[in-house]
């Protein structure tokens, strides 16, 4: 772990982009050793969290989670899963959130010293280029421990730091039989993880 410092650092968490890249990966994330992690570095001025819900279901299996993330130090920004019909009559399912982290990283940049972008998304290569202009540095985590890495080589060469997630595990694992403030993973996919532009 490195020492802790007096930056000020954000956390921008792409929920779907995060919760594909553990499952590849095989674990889960305990979000509050998380959030210590980050905050053992330096001051830790927001952690947000991203992530598309549906709205057509009395219950979502993301709903514990989102609630724990809520009352835990986490800022939640979800917005309504939209789901549609191609034009070859697929259902297709639409949640992207990546209009919400660009917006709330450039109003921020100005704020903090380094930003923590978990995503592998290269859609956001632009944003970390522009946030660094501001003078912020930029720490993407994400894994090339899969096939395809899921980290985009772009995002990866463009952010001022690479964290791959599996050498984070240790620090920020859920343990297999935690039960004490554990946070519920979904029983199903992220609603997120099959987004479609």
């Amino acid at each position: 772990m490195t020492e802790r410092s007096d930056e000020s650092i954000a956390l921008f968490i792409d929920g779907a982009n995060l919760h594909a890249t553990t499952r590849v990966l095989g674990f889960d994330i305990d979000f509050r050793r998380l959030l210590d992690r980050f905050a053992a570095e330096g001051r830790l001025v927001r952690g947000y969290y991203y992530t598309a819900v549906p709205d057509d279901e009395e219950y979502s299996s993301l709903r514990p989670l989102l609630d724990w993330l809520d009352y835990n130090g986490y800022a939640l920004v979800t917005k309504p899963l939209k789901t549609f019909t191609d034009a070859y009559g697929n259902r297709r399912i639409k949640g992207n959130m990546d209009i919400e982290i660009a917006v709330d990283a450039m109003e921020i940049a100005g704020k903090v010293d380094r930003i923590v972008l978990f995503s592998g998304d290269g859609d956001f290569r632009r944003l970390v280029e522009a946030v660094q202009r501001e003078g912020v540095r930029v720490s993407v985590v994400s894994t090339l421990r899969s096939s395809p890495p899921m980290a985009a080589d772009e995002l990866r060469r463009q952010a001022d730091a690479f964290i791959e997630l599996a050498d984070l595990a240790p620090e920020i694992a859920r343990p297999a039989r935690q039960t004490e403030g554990r946070v519920p993973t979904p029983a199903r996919p992220h609603p997120g993880a099959a987004e479609y532009d």
